[in-house]
């Protein structure tokens, strides 16, 4: 078996894979797309020397690549294919058992929906085909070719008229490290979960409150 090329790439991914700063980096990258060394150092909250060693051995194993901007160095995911078995990584391990306790239900992050609700609302889009994946080069989201699944939760996918935001943004939750759902479909998600009574906000905190009726209409999205 030493012999097979796949077993030894498989096996080289896995022991880059294995320690939990060069993990969350590459999760990092894949989510929110490219970032400043010194960005990813603020949030993964380790000093700017110990990351540039993780980074270093990163781009030596061909999962990233860096460019220089002035005194910047910039770096993003080589290859797209590493964001994949990352973000599978993560649902395998928050799949079934998300953490407890206490679960992070669901809050605010700006004006759309983080915690458990917007990362499995944000699942469930990609999977019905509304949305497009991460891919790695940026947090702008494609629009997929089936918009029935955002309709259906109360958002239109149409672009507002004149409006410069981006339309849909990979924002990662810090809680369950996957993407939720930014942009302006996500702030229209938000407004939509208010609107019908499925969520109540708490005015001055991040708090979202689901109603009886947002755990029966919500039902599949909750833990």
């Amino acid at each position: 078996m030493s012999d097979d090329p796949v077993l030894a790439a498989a096996t080289g991914l896995a022991r880059e894979l294995a320690d939990p700063v060069r993990l969350v980096a590459l999760q990092v990258l894949a989510s929110e797309g490219p970032h400043t060394a010194s960005r990813l150092a603020e949030e993964l909250r380790v000093s700017a020397p110990r990351l540039g060693n993780h980074l270093s051995r990163l781009r030596d194993a061909g999962l990233v690549a860096v460019e220089h901007s002035g005194r910047h160095a910039v770096y993003r995911l080589a290859d797209d294919r590493a964001g994949e078995v990352v973000t599978a990584l993560f649902r395998y391990a928050g799949g079934s058992n998300p953490p407890r306790p206490p679960v992070d239900v669901a809050r605010s992050c700006y004006d759309h929906v983080a915690g458990h609700l917007g990362v499995r609302m944000f699942a469930h889009l990609v999977d019905r085909g509304a949305l497009c994946p991460p891919d790695g080069h940026g947090d702008e989201l494609t629009l997929g070719t089936d918009p029935a699944a955002l309709r259906e939760l109360g958002v239109d996918p149409d672009p507002a008229g004149g409006s410069r935001r981006k339309a849909a943004v990979a924002c990662l939750d810090r809680t369950y490290r996957l993407p939720h759902l930014g942009g302006r479909l996500g702030g229209a998600l938000l407004d939509a979960l208010v609107r019908d009574g499925s969520v109540r906000t708490s005015p001055g905190t991040r708090t979202l409150t689901v109603t009886p009726a947002g755990a029966k209409r919500l039902a599949e999205f909750l833990p």
